[in-house]
């Protein structure tokens, strides 16, 4: 393996290889060895090729990231720990339908943005995995009978349908269930970003409406194709092919270095909580100021590890980390710091009385979250926006 390694200039080359070399041979075992290749699709493959070969230069970058590094290290571990097997099965099960399937976590901010997140994100999942499962030969249809078709997956046959079923009707039209599930989406997104003010003040046209552009561009002119080929008798329907080629090959492009590339990233998700979110509710860290349980020992060991490979070696003057107080602790501590004041320990809610004669009223938790910028999205706390009050 080291001899292999070392004969590329960087690891990121030798996965980009492997990646390509996978993908060549699944292909070439998928088609029976070229046999039953489209060369219409000459021109999606070459720029799908390039496609994974940048989603690989990305995600290694991204993977070799301090916190993403620690985080998938922890995920694994925990992954194959035998105590946690049956609890870690049950937190991938269940962020898997919450987060990936139903993504509940875009509904929380509001109907309209739920329903364009699952759009798009739904549509874009549909198309790659039709687009790409033709464009490599990883599925294909063969043609039985003069009624009947065959689904051919790696080139192993599966099951048959009717060619003028209902079922047919829906595998024939995939690809524009996708791309109107994906019209609708990125149509509600755009219509957001130009109308709402909020938004507008912090939004970047290439980061934030380009990609919605982009999106739009390679569903309206794929849609149009079904339009010349179905109504207008194949009119024009050539052209419009390579138009509809070349908007698809400039998302391939655009998609691995964009904010597109959420949509790969968004399934790792699910390690977090079987991670740290349900390690938590059994293996508990109590806050050394309160007493309160807020965390666990792996996610603490986890933030510290990454703040000091960061130079944030965030010790206060007792040995202690920031990180071993709980959320409400550390607000009160850093208000009380900005004031020259020492934090003493207990309620982190409560009333402060301090050895110079001081006396601060207490909050309430909701109140205390008002107060020190707590937002109600996120759960986080921003502490790079002033609060005005």
């Amino acid at each position: 393996m080291y001899k292999f390694e070392k004969s590329f200039y960087s690891k990121t080359s030798m996965y980009s290889f492997v990646v390509v070399m996978i993908l060549f041979f699944s292909m070439w075992y998928s088609t029976s060895k070229f046999v039953h290749i489209d060369m219409a699709l000459l021109g999606y493959v070459i720029s799908s090729v390039v496609f994974a070969i940048g989603l690989t230069i990305r995600m290694s970058f991204w993977m070799w990231r301090k916190a993403t590094n620690r985080v998938a290290k922890r995920s694994v571990d925990n992954l194959f720990n035998k105590e946690r097997v049956k609890r870690n099965s049950k937190a991938l099960v269940k962020t898997l339908i919450d987060n990936i399937i139903l993504q509940k976590f875009i509904f929380q901010r509001g109907i309209y943005r739920g329903i364009q997140h699952f759009m798009i994100s739904w549509g874009c999942i549909i198309s790659f995995a039709i687009t790409f499962g033709l464009t490599f030969g990883w599925m294909r249809f063969d043609l039985i009978d003069p009624g009947t078709y065959q689904i051919i997956v790696f080139d192993m046959p599966t099951i048959t349908m009717a060619a003028d079923g209902v079922f047919a009707e829906i595998v024939y039209n995939g690809l524009n269930i996708g791309a109107i599930m994906v019209l609708i989406g990125a149509g509600m997104a755009l219509y957001r970003r130009i109308t709402d003010y909020d938004v507008k003040v912090t939004q970047r046209f290439e980061f934030d409406i380009l990609p919605l552009i982009i999106l739009l561009a390679v569903t309206v002119t794929g849609l149009i194709l079904t339009i010349m080929f179905t109504f207008l008798d194949g009119w024009m329907y050539h052209y419009m092919s390579l138009i509809h080629q070349v908007t698809v090959i400039i998302m391939l492009m655009y998609f691995p270095f964009g904010k597109l590339f959420h949509v790969p990233i968004r399934p790792l998700a699910t390690a977090v909580p079987m991670s740290y979110q349900e390690v938590v509710k059994v293996d508990t860290k109590s806050c050394k100021s309160c007493g309160q349980p807020y965390s666990n020992d792996d996610q603490i060991a986890d933030v510290q590890a990454i703040l000091k490979s960061q130079n944030f070696d965030l010790q206060l003057a007792d040995g202690t980390y920031l990180s071993d107080y709980c959320t409400g602790c550390r607000r009160r501590m850093r208000a009380l710091k900005q004031m020259n004041l020492e934090a003493p320990k207990g309620n982190p809610y409560g009333p402060v009385s301090t050895n110079n004669g001081i006396h601060i009223s207490g909050f309430s938790k909701k109140r205390s979250e008002e107060f020190y910028g707590l937002d109600k999205d996120s759960k986080e706390e921003k502490i790079d926006e002033p609060v005005s009050r």
